[in-house]
């Protein structure tokens, strides 16, 4: 990888800290970035996974005063992260890679659709939130078990599939869902993270730009997200999302 590589990884990290501090769907500057730069999806995805951690970390430290009381619904909720996360991981590491250059096109085509209709389905979670189970129930940890399974074999759009599900079944204010989905989102990078350290080919070289851009996008985002335009925010991704299908089609 060149320094000019290198910095255009790093400004996409942080990018995408910021923008997974916020909405979820960071992934979609980071990971076609760096196949982009010449690294195989698969290594990209994985080396992607790891890098975004201490962004994650930054964010859910950035939304620590949401965070209060949260405590038990997190402790739940995150071992549902976590395992799901362990299960996309191991898909990912033995599915044929060649699956995954297919699936992973669906997959950014889903996320850029979720984040299009977020303003839709975030008035709609308005209209339900009167009749929502006060914990959540067995429903919400089973979604947020396959949410985990999906961030663990790619993360794209993670924060968003999050945020609907925390949304629909929990009666609480949207920053304090988002506050709970930045932890959650953690969780289930850091465990893939792990996964991934032990077993699966890494670049560490791209681990280390995209880590560094995230954690400060990840403070950034926390301190300043609010203020964005979620309109902007949400044509910057779905355009990202365009070129990285294009990028995984055609390059």
């Amino acid at each position: 990888m060149t320094g000019w590589e290198l910095a255009a990884v790093c400004v996409a990290g942080v990018m995408a800290g910021a923008i997974n501090a916020v909405v979820g769907s960071g992934s979609l500057i980071t990971f076609p970035t760096l196949v982009a730069v010449g690294i195989d999806p698969v290594t990209a995805n994985v080396s992607n996974t790891i890098g975004l951690v201490p962004g994650s970390f930054t964010a859910a430290y950035g939304y620590r005063v949401e965070l209060q009381g949260q405590r038990d619904r997190l402790l739940r909720l995150g071992a549902a992260s976590a395992v799901g996360a362990l299960i996309g991981g191991v898909l990912l590491l033995f599915l044929d890679p060649d699956v995954f250059e297919v699936v992973v096109v669906a997959l950014i085509a889903l996320a850029c659709l979720l984040v299009l209709v977020q303003p839709r389905l975030n008035a709609w979670l308005a209209e339900r939130r009167g009749h929502a189970h006060p914990h959540g129930g067995a429903a919400l940890w089973l979604g947020v078990l396959a949410s985990g399974v999906y961030g663990g074999y790619f993360g794209a759009a993670q924060g968003v599939l999050l945020i609907g599900l925390i949304g629909i079944f929990l009666d609480d204010g949207l920053q304090r869902v988002n506050a709970a989905k930045n932890v959650l989102a953690l969780l289930v990078n850091a465990v893939a993270a792990v996964l991934f350290t032990v077993v699966a080919d890494v670049d560490w070289q791209a681990v280390a730009g995209v880590a560094l851009g995230a954690m400060a996008g990840g403070f950034l985002g926390a301190r300043l997200g609010r203020r964005i335009p979620a309109p902007v925010l949400r044509g910057v991704i779905v355009c990202v999302g365009i070129a990285a299908i294009i990028v995984l089609v055609y390059g």
